[in-house]
């Protein structure tokens, strides 16, 4: 939480700083390209990392890593001196730190939970998440306009300094031996093997690399420009976001208080509201309808998100949660730049409107097609059968397991 109330409000500050030291449109996407970039690289090498190592290390040393660019990043800043290349450099190196952090993050926050109180944990866990995503971002445009970008980055590189010093100083005494692996590539190759040998979480994890990429585009590109030509300009853009970001804290409170025993069927229903953004659009509808969709896309997201979690904590070996985790993560980032960079293009070619029901009925239909796979309709709740470091044990009421991914949340 820490980390993620000073990440939110830095993201923010870099592009203001780009735009300080007299870059453009392209210097922002360039430098956010940038982070993007060793994300797709390195995630699986990091979730092998994350299983052959102590975790919490390897979330220290990634927080080391991120804590010295912001460091570098903040002080080019408030003394003038950033150029365009130093800040895709330094981006990357976030970037690459955030690729070994999050699949270990997961992996420990999956491997920290037993029995039927898993659900309500990671719902916990996710609005904190959420919480402090929501509060960075608020709290970081405030302080831009206040102190400027250079001393929200330094905020920033206090706080992951912070974060490294308190997970360094953590008591793991109770969390479960695991198994030495046989090697980086072959633990890549078992990662590999125990995601394609699930038809639910390739399935998942496929449909989330589209969905996620299409959401992107019609939040990013589409959304800012129907907000200014339609809305009302930037505030009401921000309080649809906002609305979004409460909707997920919800969602989370909601997921502390119901247990659906068909945990993926629940978790998938719960994404076709994932297409109401990009219609309410397309239309445009009014600022307050567009608020309404995006508060229950929130919350609809959540469910989905804790879902996910649980059955993963659920079905996959604890020793093998974060290079699973890595391949989920990879799945929903790999083609979010590819489409971000064809919004433009296909907007000129079919317009608008027709580019956002697109990615509309792009949503419902891949989330149709994921409900076709039977282990996706059928994969249910063990109450205190969580798997810790051996085979999963699989109820299999149509022929194998159950799910996905997702990092819109």
């Amino acid at each position: 939480m820490v980390t993620g109330l000073g990440n939110s409000g830095a993201l923010i500050a870099a592009a203001f700083a780009v735009l300080a030291s007299g870059g453009d449109g392209t210097d922002v996407g360039l430098v956010a390209a940038a982070r993007t970039v060793p994300l797709v690289l390195f995630l699986l090498v990091g979730g092998a990392v994350a299983d052959r190592l102590p975790r919490h290390r390897v979330m220290v040393a990634a927080n080391a890593l991120n804590c010295a660019s912001q460091g570098v990043f903040a002080a080019l800043v408030i003394t003038g001196g950033a150029e365009l290349w130093q800040m895709v450099l330094l981006s990357a190196l976030g970037g690459t730190g955030h690729a070994f952090f999050a699949p270990a993050a997961e992996g420990m926050v999956l491997a920290s939970v037993r029995g039927e109180q898993a659900g309500r944990a990671f719902a916990v866990f996710r609005m904190g998440v959420n919480g402090a995503s929501i509060g960075g971002a608020a709290l970081g445009g405030a302080l831009i306009a206040a102190v400027g970008p250079g001393w929200v980055l330094a905020i920033d590189a206090a706080a992951f300094a912070a974060a490294g010093a308190l997970r360094a100083l953590l008591d793991l005494r109770g969390m479960p031996e695991r198994a030495p692996g046989g090697g980086l590539l072959g633990d890549l190759r078992d990662g590999w093997r125990e995601v394609a040998g699930r038809p639910w979480l390739w399935a998942v994890v496929l449909q989330f690399a589209v969905v996620n990429a299409v959401v992107a585009a019609a939040e990013a590109v589409y959304g800012p420009q129907v907000a200014e030509e339609h809305l009302g300009g930037a505030r009401p853009w921000g309080l649809a976001l906002a609305a979004f970001g409460a909707g997920t804290v919800c969602g989370g409170v909601l997921m502390t208080r119901w247990r659906p025993r068909r945990i993926l069927l629940a978790g998938t229903l719960c994404v076709f509201p994932l297409a109401l953004p990009s219609a309410a659009l397309a239309v445009p509808v009014s600022v307050g309808w567009l608020i309404a969709a995006m508060f229950v896309t929130g919350v609809t997201l959540e469910v989905f998100g804790v879902s996910w979690m649980t059955a993963l904590h659920q079905e996959v070996p604890e020793e093998k949660f974060s290079r699973v985790s890595a391949y989920d993560w990879l799945g929903s980032i790999a083609l979010v730049p590819l489409a971000t960079a064809a919004a433009g293009p296909v907007e000129s070619l079919v317009g608008r409107p027709a580019a956002l029901w697109g990615c509309s009925v792009l949503v419902a239909a891949l989330t149709a097609a994921v409900l076709c796979v039977p282990e996706v309709r059928g994969l249910t709740r063990r109450d205190g059968a969580a798997v810790a470091g051996g085979q999963p044990t699989v109820k299999e009421p149509s022929g194998g397991l159950g799910e996905g991914a997702a990092s819109l949340s």
